[in-house]
């Protein structure tokens, strides 16, 4: 059963389109990241979702229910704010607690779900400290079980993790990852950052200018995007203007031309396309091999070596390449070496180009 149900939402700000249009549904129990750039329009989408904003145009539905003018209060979803919102003259008992309090849970009830949410979150044995004497990682973590602690039917996150050290950052997205599929409560989650919509989503919402780009789960995005910008956005890529007839062949920009899988070829139209190559699908191959198909000359210009994998810069005719490989496959990789790089036909994707702003 799918729980939320967006259908031509719409919110306007004057004459300019916040969000423009977005139907969605969001799977029963997934965890749903809203990916994309400052001002794409998620941080709104998910604020209409809360009922923390009213939208011009379209319908929230949950559960089979029009949640379109019900304000937040009766939503029955919990929220995490970027800021985590919580109350620094309280201990984290009574943080968790408040939700329960404002719903007149009783005393007893109060206390029994409090503690075993300090478990849940593994801080039972800091109940009566000011949240203000915890860590960053901590107030994470009370911050969600405040949101939980009403047993909320959908959980909302606002970039909870910005302000977090990258450590920090990457350990809670496991935590809050294990913790949702525990619980196995829908959550939808707005970042900017596309290595954490990867590694905690099953299903990533790529928005542009107010509108969706591509839903899809993490791989089949990565793998499979439809246009330039979400290949641009989704990791890194090697994105080249290339010519194409819909012949067997592609001009790069130096002249060279390449094969590409028919697959791939038809998955582009003719005309203003792009070719991307995932830098780890790029192989690179010592300048006395013998060049194939799909083998470029090129050098060496740059590399970028962060212990467990090395990041070529290759110069080729007219456009530069970049190359991922360990120090253990090119163990005497140096800058200004001659390189030949290839692209393997079945690793070459044609997408539609951007369009102009």
């Amino acid at each position: 059963m799918t729980h939320l149900t967006l259908q031509a939402v719409t919110k306007r700000f004057h004459t300019a389109y916040a969000v423009d249009h977005v139907d969605l549904t969001v799977p029963d129990g997934k965890l749903v990241c809203f990916l994309g750039p400052s001002g794409c329009g998620k941080t709104t989408l998910l604020r209409i979702i809360a009922g923390l904003e009213t939208p011009s145009s379209g319908t929230v539905a949950f559960a089979g229910r029009d949640l379109t003018h019900v304000p937040a209060n009766q939503r029955d979803f919990g929220m995490v704010f970027q800021s985590l919102a919580l109350f620094p003259h309280m201990t984290v008992a009574q943080n968790i607690a408040y939700p329960l309090r404002l719903r007149r849970v009783g005393n007893d009830a109060q206390a029994a779900r409090v503690a075993e949410l300090l478990e849940l979150i593994q801080l039972p044995h800091m109940a009566d400290r000011p949240v203000s004497r915890l860590s960053g990682g901590q107030r994470q973590r009370v911050a969600i079980a405040r949101a939980i602690a009403s047993s909320p039917k959908l959980l909302l996150l606002d970039e909870p993790l910005s302000a977090l050290d990258a450590k920090l950052r990457e350990a809670m997205q496991v935590e809050i990852r294990l913790l949702q599929q525990r619980l196995g409560i829908t959550t939808i989650m707005v970042t900017h950052d596309q290595r954490e919509a990867m590694t905690m989503a099953d299903e990533i919402v790529v928005m542009e200018k107010g509108r969706i780009a591509q839903v899809g789960k993490p791989l089949d995005i990565y793998r499979n995007p439809v246009s330039e910008f979400v290949a641009d956005f989704i990791g890194l890529g090697n994105i080249l203007p290339v010519t194409f007839d819909g012949t067997d062949r592609i001009g790069l920009p130096g002249g060279q031309q390449i094969v590409v899988d028919a697959a791939l070829r038809a998955s582009g139209a003719a005309g203003d396309v792009r070719l991307l190559i995932r830098p780890e699908d790029v192989s690179m191959r010592a300048a006395s091999a013998n060049p194939g198909p799909n083998v470029l000359a090129g050098k060496v210009a740059f590399i970028r070596d962060v212990g467990s994998s090395l990041e070529a810069t290759i110069d080729c005719a007219g456009f530069t390449l970049t190359a991922a490989t360990t120090p253990r496959e090119t163990p005497d990789l140096q800058v200004g070496m001659p390189i030949f790089a290839e692209l393997p036909p079945h690793a070459c994707k044609l997408i539609a180009a951007r369009t102009a702003q």
